[in-house]
């Protein structure tokens, strides 16, 4: 079964930053596309970045392009999200994700991690 563990959630001030990560487990990168999501209370699911496993060409929610870098470590097996500029309405259930296509649409992945909280408060 393909897991992905997600992994570096915590709680942080307004403009700081956070690196999640993201460990697969029974599957290499090289041939999945890994995709970051989130949730927050009473809102839905929404895509947030996404690699691609075969070129690492990736994508953005508008959001958080030029705050936010996604990048993997092959050797790792392991799919980061750099987070930085941090504000209060990033907070959120983080979500790593496994699919064939790397987009931010939800229904394209198949394998979920159990989540991480971020939380960004002063």
């Amino acid at each position: 079964q393909l897991l992905p563990v997600e992994s570096g959630g915590g709680l942080v001030q307004p403009g700081g930053s956070l690196r999640l990560s993201c460990a697969a487990s029974g599957f290499t990168l090289d041939y999945y596309a890994i995709g970051w999501f989130r949730q927050a209370p009473g809102k839905k699911r929404e895509g947030v970045s996404c690699i691609s496993g075969s070129d690492g060409n990736t994508d953005y929610a508008d959001s958080v392009k030029g705050r936010f870098t996604i990048s993997k470590d092959n050797a790792k097996n392991t799919v980061y999200l750099q987070m930085n500029s941090l504000k209060p309405e990033d907070t959120a259930v983080y979500y790593c994700a496994v699919g064939r296509l790397a987009t931010l649409v939800r229904e394209a992945y198949d394998y979920w991690g159990q989540g991480t909280q971020v939380t960004v408060s002063s």
